[in-house]
């Protein structure tokens, strides 16, 4: 490979460990998620590394090294056209703990100076449906997660709720609504316990599917009494943990119907 003295570099964070951000440098299905159907890689050195872009055009390379859970490198170019012709460019992937979960960061080497400008918003866009895949991977569940923390606030008993809530958010989880500012598991359901005596009867229900986008999820939800008349609605943002339990929630309220 001749000297390649232009670099690209970016670094971004995904909310996933770097064990799970690895397997996407080694499962072919996974590979295939950020890049595009029928994409592949074969993730030992001398592997093969196949890109087919949404747009039809195919990358290929061969894989140079890899450290499990920490490095990937692999060379870059296009079967065919411009600007880079196969094994012209090198990749090198470096994936490091951090404690939001994982900070990746990418070195593209080129020979030439346009070619890597023009990589530059591929590369900020790649990475971007790279960290999506991820996440969405991480909380597949993220739905029934939700349900269960909306269930916990109607749970009578302290050591029932206290177990229902360990299981799904952090020991540190934060809560956030116009009427709670807390920060800890005792905090949480202490609140939730005085939460009943002073609105006794009143269920959450989620309402409508999840939505997911870079480890943050957004529900819909309602709250009936026990005649099932809806008294309030609004929508809670669940930041998560790279474990994929619940680190915060924050809560908006819609305003009352006039």
């Amino acid at each position: 490979m001749p000297p390649l003295p232009y670099q690209l570099e970016r670094t971004v964070v995904i909310r996933a460990t770097p064990e799970t951000v690895f397997r996407f440098f080694t499962d072919s299905a996974r590979w295939a998620s950020w890049w595009g159907a029928g994409s592949t890689i074969d993730a030992q050195p001398g592997g093969k590394v196949y890109i087919r872009h949404p747009n039809g055009a195919e990358t290929l390379g061969e894989v140079l090294s890899v450290r499990h859970s920490e490095q990937v490198v692999f060379t870059y170019g296009y079967a065919t056209g411009k600007p880079l012709p196969p094994g012209a460019s090198r990749v090198t992937i470096n994936l490091s703990p951090d404690q939001a979960g994982t900070r990746l960061h990418l070195l593209h080497e080129f020979a030439e100076a346009p070619p890597r400008d023009e990589h530059v918003q591929g590369w900020r866009f790649q990475l971007s449906l790279f960290s999506n895949a991820v996440s969405s991977e991480v909380l597949a569940d993220a739905a029934a997660t939700v349900d269960a923390w909306f269930g916990a606030w109607m749970i009578a008993g302290a050591s029932e709720r206290d177990e229902t809530l360990a299981n799904i958010a952090a020991p540190d989880v934060g809560f956030r609504d116009r009427f709670s500012l807390l920060d800890g598991l005792a905090d949480l359901t202490a609140h939730i316990g005085a939460a009943q005596c002073f609105m006794p009867g009143i269920r959450l229900e989620r309402k409508g599917p999840v939505r997911q986008c870079q480890g943050t999820v957004l529900a819909d939800w309602i709250a009936v009494d026990g005649d099932a008349k809806e008294r309030m609605s609004g929508t809670s943002v669940f930041l998560f943990h790279p474990d994929g339990r619940i680190a915060s929630v924050t809560s908006l309220s819609n305003p009352p119907a006039v």
